[in-house]
């Protein structure tokens, strides 16, 4: 067996070696059952940098053996296969607590080339925001990789689109670089332990403000050297299921919580101008997403509002923005009004001789004696404030339009 000392490899890309120490970058590689292409990612990332921090979960080959030879890299052993999710958890844990803000991970099957390292480096140190999380491309519609691994690429980025509106090519490759001193505001999941965090910190980097980009990298599948981890019912199974989650989150904190802090950014006049009169969207299509407003807002949805107005805009290709700013004519404050107003205008279309006042709404109000009224009234009022204010709106967008318009010379 070589000795640690004839193992040893110096950096030979000092320019790249020098970045990494300016942006206190480690690499680290969580492995397991690798033995037949450990020692070559590990020679071939120590031509780039000694800063590394490997984490061995629960190995049972060789691996323990072929890492005795390398005492000059960071090991973190755990005692039983966890994860691959699990070790990153662990390995971002331990690379911070040593002072590192950045960790490039890449794996250790052999499908990565440590010759990729400089793009990632050179990438965040041309990027003017720094608190980015980069994702390695491996252009999986040319790239010699298997069909299953292509099809699960495909539905990975659909369902990570959804969930983040982000136009990536590849959300699976584990060759990442990550803005790993910011990720520690984050909360992540207990159970994430497989391939699902990768999944997991992507949208939740996203949601926090981090930018989140592909960048180009070369990728090799050698099955007879290549160790494959990945269950595909039971991965994919983990992964479908934290997607729905996410779908949710989406819509009923993430959409809302992005509104109301554009709206307090920009502040009511500059967000009507800016996110409603001028949009590109034709007059016709804006009005329908303030009807479409108007009636779900008012409707007798109550804790469905936000979900159901987003997914009617988006199957009638509506305005979002304008759709849910509308919804919220329901807000808190104005909920008792809104019960009033349907009160008022059910007890009429009723014809019964009933007076609906405030008070009655805020503090006296009969639940089983008014629910008939109210249903009718809410369901009325809805789709007349629908049709009246969305053909005001109508014309409000078409006049605005016109005035956009400059003749010629």
């Amino acid at each position: 067996m070589k000795t640690a000392e004839q193992h040893k490899i110096q950096p030979i890309h000092l320019e790249i070696t020098q970045k990494l120490k300016q942006y206190n970058c480690c690499v680290l590689i969580p492995t397991y059952n690798n033995y037949k292409t450990l020692k070559r990612v590990l020679d071939g990332v120590l031509e780039y940098t000694e800063a590394i921090v490997l984490v061995n979960d629960g190995s049972t080959d060789t691996t323990l053996q072929i890492l005795e030879a390398y005492p000059q890299i960071e090991q973190i052993h755990i005692n039983k296969n966890q994860g691959k999710g699990y070790a990153l958890k662990k390995g971002f844990k331990h690379a911070v607590s040593l002072g590192y803000e950045y960790a490039i991970t890449l794996d250790s099957d052999g499908q990565h080339f440590s010759s990729d390292i400089p793009i990632f480096v050179n990438t965040l140190d041309a990027s003017e925001n720094k608190n980015l999380l980069l994702i390695g491309d491996r252009n999986m519609n040319e790239a010699d990789v298997l069909a299953q691994s292509r099809k699960g690429n495909k539905v990975s980025s659909f369902w990570v689109k959804a969930v983040t509106d982000l136009e990536l090519h590849d959300t699976q490759a584990g060759f990442r670089l990550y803005p790993i001193k910011q990720l520690e505001e984050l909360f992540f999941f207990r159970n994430t332990k497989k391939f699902e965090f990768e999944v997991e910190v992507l949208v939740k980097a996203h949601w926090a403000g981090m930018s989140v980009q592909n960048v180009p990298i070369h990728v090799l599948y050698d099955l007879k050297e290549r160790v494959s981890h990945f269950r595909p019912f039971m991965d994919i199974a983990r992964i479908t299921i934290l997607i729905i989650w996410f779908l949710i989150v989406k819509y009923f904190y993430i959409r809302p919580r992005d509104f109301f802090r554009k709206l307090k950014k920009k502040g009511l006049r500059r967000f009507l101008r800016e996110e409603i009169l001028a949009s590109n969207d034709s007059p016709e299509k804006k009005a329908l997403s303030v009807a479409l407003g108007l009636f779900i807002g008012l409707s007798p949805l109550w804790g469905f509002h936000t979900i159901i107005v987003i997914f009617l805009a988006i199957l009638l290709k509506l305005n979002k923005v304008i759709a849910f700013a509308f919804s919220n004519i329901s807000l808190p404050p104005f909920i008792p009004f809104v019960f009033l107003a349907s009160l008022t205008t059910g007890y009429w279309v009723l014809g019964e001789d009933t007076e609906a006042t405030l008070a009655s709404v805020t503090d006296n109000f009969e639940v089983i004696t008014s629910l008939k009224a109210y249903f009718i009234g809410s369901i009325t009022l809805s789709v007349g404030a629908a049709v009246i204010l969305g053909s005001l709106s109508y014309l409000c967008f078409y006049i605005f339009d016109t005035k956009k318009i400059q003749p010629d010379g």
